[in-house]
């Protein structure tokens, strides 16, 4: 072991050649000029986010349902020049789905 040197442990893990490639491309962007002060940096400073989508997925489901509605019901009117009471109910009905959906997303944030 040469004496001069003052980390004196080593790490080795393995990846498939695209991780690697990533790995590069990253080092690459980063303006690190060594390969091991980035990964360094990152095992020590680095962040990994995991954020969960399952409510964002449903609520852009139940907008997009709305959107549909919106359509169906713009057209009956240019149709019929009428605006029908349980179209708006139903329509009232998804908009507070979507709200309910937004607080419970919004008071699950840590």
């Amino acid at each position: 072991m040469n004496v001069n040197r003052r980390r004196e442990l080593q790490i080795n893990f393995r990846v498939t050649p695209a991780e690697r490639q990533m790995i590069k491309d990253r080092i690459m962007k980063s303006g690190y000029r060594e390969e091991g002060e980035y990964l360094r940096r990152m095992a020590i400073d680095g962040y990994i986010f995991h954020l969960d989508n399952s409510d964002l997925k449903q609520l852009i489901y139940e907008i997009n349902k709305i959107g549909t509605n919106i359509n169906q019901i713009a057209h009956k009117i240019n149709k019929d020049n009428e605006i029908y009471q349980t179209d708006m109910d139903e329509l009232k009905e998804k908009m507070d789905r979507v709200w309910r959906l937004l607080r419970q997303s919004i008071l699950q944030q840590p």
